[in-house]
């Protein structure tokens, strides 16, 4: 076992990591920016180090700094969480350089799942369905055209180091394709260095389905269900429930065991996703997520998971605690990402917390780090909690997450709580009949009409 684990990571997800590690008897080490000296995560776990300014740039994605504190503080292991260094190919190899082990995935794992076209070369050779398209990246605007000719439009150009929805473009037709094809090349040159674009088949109405898998490294992997994420902003998700009301057990098991067989062919360690659109009984493989999600804890509350302390178990070596059989779904769980940012142009806003209380009560879990007085700072991402509901079924978490969100409490900044509260009276969401562009449509004519 491990006596001491780095957690390179803030916020919510931190104080998630340092909890798994404490309950597994397991000394945690925060590192925190100047800017998050007082924050919750540094405050919770049993040591801390400093490693720089408020930018992320000089602190979170230091990675000279974040070595630099496994070796003065001893810890033998880095947690990544989510973001900053969680899918940096070259900051795992130094990881392991260094004689440090990383809780996650290889570096060749991150490497070729984190080019969009690599991975989906290597998900159809493992028999994951994936959505027609280029068989690689499109250089030039004459290729693009002739593809989108060929699949028919409309097209989505999409940057091979894309992610939060930069670098993606949709070519309704022919007379589209050249502005798209500019355009996305040049949001990926600017967001992330790299102008390479490949172009798929745009779907008119899919739900966004992600698969949850699980491996050890050693060729067994298992999966944990699927979540549905379809209620999307600009690409980034809202609202997320699992299982997913539109797929049948019988889909679930299919997909689910291509995705287990895909990661286990792989060796691949650790949590992973592997993220589809799904229309019409048909799953279209999009790309695979390295990493812990920020959604992972409606899949822990249908399962009876920790999937964290799963995460160290395999690092350590050990075996994974439970088998394919071992998993069956409980009930419904749906979880809801509070943001600290002003309707309707959901626009950051930082600033003091005056007064917090987190909601309780049976089948009700609150991540976050905040804390009656804490200064939400202006550098970091606007997520500030993640409300979690499980019910005996979807109707039961549709009525707990309602009264969940009545006793939440958050003073002294904006929130998007009061989108929720209008989300749940409608007739859609309630019935769970959405799809990706729902929220968009619903948002011009209820918040910004």
């Amino acid at each position: 076992m491990f006596d001491k684990i780095l957690v390179a990571n803030r916020g919510e997800i931190a104080l998630r990591v340092i909890r798994a590690a404490r309950e597994m008897g397991i000394q945690s080490v925060a590192v925190h920016s100047t800017a998050d000296a007082d924050a919750m995560h540094v405050r919770m776990a049993d040591e801390s180090v400093c490693i720089g300014p408020p930018p992320s740039s000089e602190s979170y994605l230091s990675i000279p700094a974040v070595i630099a504190a496994c070796e003065i503080s001893g810890a033998q292991a880095i947690h990544p969480g989510y973001g900053f260094l969680s899918e940096n190919a070259s900051f795992v190899q130094i990881v392991e350089d260094h004689g440090l082990t990383f809780i996650g995935p290889t570096a060749e794992h991150i490497r070729v799942m984190g080019d969009k076209i690599t991975a989906k070369d290597t998900m159809k050779k493992l028999g994951v369905p994936c959505v027609p398209g280029s068989e690689g990246g499109v250089a030039s605007l004459d290729e693009a055209k002739r593809i989108g000719d060929e699949i028919g439009y409309p097209v989505i150009i999409k940057a091979t180091a894309g992610g939060g929805g930069k670098g993606m473009k949709v070519a309704n037709s022919a007379a589209e394709m050249e502005r798209a094809f500019q355009t996305a090349r040049a949001e990926g040159k600017a967001n992330f260095g790299n102008d390479e674009v490949y172009i798929e088949k745009y779907l008119g109405t899919p739900r966004h389905i992600e698969i949850q898998v699980f491996g050890d490294g050693k060729g067994r992997a298992v999966h944990l269900g699927e979540r549905d994420c379809s209620l999307q902003r600009r690409h980034q998700k809202v609202f997320e429930e699992a299982p997913g009301p539109s797929i049948t057990p019988e889909e679930r098991a299919r997909i689910g065991k291509t995705c287990a067989d895909a990661v286990a062919a792989i060796n691949y360690t650790g949590a992973g996703t592997i993220e589809f659109l799904y229309e019409n009984g048909e799953f279209y493989f999009i790309e695979m997520n390295t990493r812990l999600q920020v959604e992972h804890p409606v899949t822990e509350a249908i399962f009876g998971v920790d999937l964290v302390q799963e995460q160290i178990r395999v690092a350590e070596g050990l075996p994974m605690s439970f088998t394919q059989e071992d998993l069956q779904i409980n009930g419904h769980a749906i979880e809801v990402r509070i943001n600290a940012e002003k309707l309707p142009e959901f626009a950051p806003r930082p600033g003091r917390i005056t007064h917090f209380h987190a909601p309780g009560g049976l089948g009700v879990r609150m991540d976050s780090a905040l804390y009656d007085g804490y200064s939400i700072p202006p550098y970091y991402d606007s997520l500030i909690g993640k409300l979690i509901v499980h019910g005996p079924d979807r109707k039961g978490a549709l009525a707990r997450l309602n009264r969940a969100l009545g006793e939440l409490i958050v003073d002294g900044v904006d929130t998007t709580v009061p989108l929720f509260h209008a989300l749940l009276q409608e007739p859609d969401i309630q019935s769970g009949d959405y799809t990706i562009h729902w929220l968009e449509k619903w948002l011009e004519t209820n918040l910004r009409g």
